[in-house]
């Protein structure tokens, strides 16, 4: 391929995803429907069903590795069921690159104005849960194996497909345990990323943690005895507002995303959720707090852990609160430095797949997270970045949804990148006429 023209294989199966409108929302609609949700997890074994059915047909062959549950389960925080994570690959003795995907969705959540577990087509837009992180990267991946295979398209790569568990705040994500267990093969490419001209230059940690201060219950009009569990975490939200302020202060070097024009990335807590108490006749017993940290490659977990605990125990230490337990219910480790020599291919690839120009291009980090901050740990550098995600596409949010015209693109540039006959030159993008 040069000056922008496909090869007659290529071009054939470049024109065939866009003629797969039909299959595509079918396959999204499928994916959808099944309630993936981190918490509880408890959907996996059935979307591995699903994707041996749809993976079947175009020549996969599966291994199924389920995380063992000493290492997932944290004993707070709702998770439950077999960490199924599947392994899908087809083998012509070539090198492999592993496209990674997390198969769990957050929960729907309320504000839905249409079905959250069943794909709406409204135009050219997809809504469901998932539909952009990141089901919808799923369809795209299948569009481009199944116009593949249409054509019988020469490649350069052995895709292995990894579809994985708990990325949405687990304490031991799929792919960690598969980086750790050295299944991940050739390079990776993840698809928890955006449909934007970017090249990743990483992404902040996660810390989750549930704070459980115990009182004692008693009637609120006669409270012989009693202590309010709920009015005794003041002084600890209080001191954790002013944790956030100082947190909020601290920069890191990571190169912003265009939206935060020219806004550094910077530390996050957020007060994530409040429980507590059950009617206004008895002092609440019990009251939960869970934060979530969001700290830079920049920052040491440890210290940032042992500063959140730090903070607890300083304001709790006048209570009189019975006990006090802080439980890590989810971590995900910061990414640095994804950079390596695969990039420049991936990159001509998303160019012409979204009609991108290739000094679009930017680089810049993010202070949301990734799982990939563990199958870095585990030895696996490099890390390619795509996705559906868009700043206005409700992810994690009410009526969450992406577009067709999203999906084919990012399934072209799959096409591209792992065909034989892609010449990724830094070529201008294709146009529909020279298809």
């Amino acid at each position: 391929m040069s000056g922008g023209h496909l090869s007659a294989g290529l071009g054939e199966a470049w024109v065939a995803i866009a003629a797969d409108d039909a299959a595509i929302v079918e396959d999204l609609s499928r994916l959808v429907s099944i309630d993936t949700s981190f918490p509880p997890g408890d959907g996996y074994h059935a979307f591995a069903d699903l994707m041996e059915t749809l993976l079947a047909p175009l020549g996969f062959r599966f291994r199924r590795v389920s995380v063992p549950e000493s290492l997932w389960q944290a004993g707070e925080g709702g998770a439950h069921g077999d960490r199924v994570n599947l392994i899908a690959e087809r083998r012509a003795g070539l090198p492999a690159c592993s496209l990674y995907y997390h198969t769990d969705t957050v929960p729907p959540g309320a504000g839905w104005t249409r079905p959250p577990l069943a794909l709406t087509r409204e135009g050219g837009r997809l809504y469901g849960r998932g539909a952009a992180d990141m089901k919808g990267t799923i369809a795209a991946t299948l569009a481009a194996l199944r116009a593949i295979r249409s054509v019988g398209l020469p490649l350069r790569f052995d895709p292995v497909l990894l579809l994985c568990t708990d990325e949405e705040g687990g304490l031991y994500p799929g792919i960690r345990h598969l980086a750790e267990q050295g299944l991940v093969e050739g390079h990776l490419l993840s698809f928890n990323g955006g449909a934007a001209p970017r090249i990743w230059a990483g992404c902040f940690g996660s810390i989750d943690l549930l704070i459980r201060i115990h009182g004692r219950g008693a009637h609120s009009g006669d409270p012989v005895g009693g202590i309010n569990a709920v009015e005794e975490a003041i002084p600890l939200l209080q001191a954790l507002m002013a944790l956030k302020a100082e947190v909020e202060t601290r920069v890191s070097a990571l190169p912003p995303p265009p939206h935060n024009e020219g806004r550094p990335l910077h530390g996050r807590l957020t007060i994530a959720a409040l429980h507590g108490g059950q009617k206004g006749s008895s002092l609440p017993a019990v009251f939960e707090i869970l934060i979530n940290r969001r700290y830079a490659p920049e920052e040491a977990f440890e210290a940032v852990r042992a500063e959140m605990e730090q903070t607890v125990r300083a304001a709790m230490a006048p209570s009189r609160a019975l006990r006090v337990e802080t439980h890590m219910v989810g971590h995900l480790a910061p990414v640095s430095d994804p950079g390596g020599p695969h990039w420049p291919r991936w990159q001509a690839a998303l160019a012409q797949g979204f009609g991108w120009a290739p000094e679009a291009f930017r680089a810049w980090g993010s202070s949301t997270s990734s799982d990939m901050g563990f199958v870095q740990q585990a030895g696996i550098r490099e890390i390619l970045l795509g996705g559906l995600s868009r700043p206005d596409n409700n992810t994690h949010a009410p009526d969450e949804f992406t577009t067709m015209e999203d999906v084919v693109a990012l399934a072209r540039a799959v096409l591209l990148y792992l065909s034989r006959d892609f010449d990724d030159d830094g070529a201008g993008p294709i146009t529909p006429s020279e298809c």
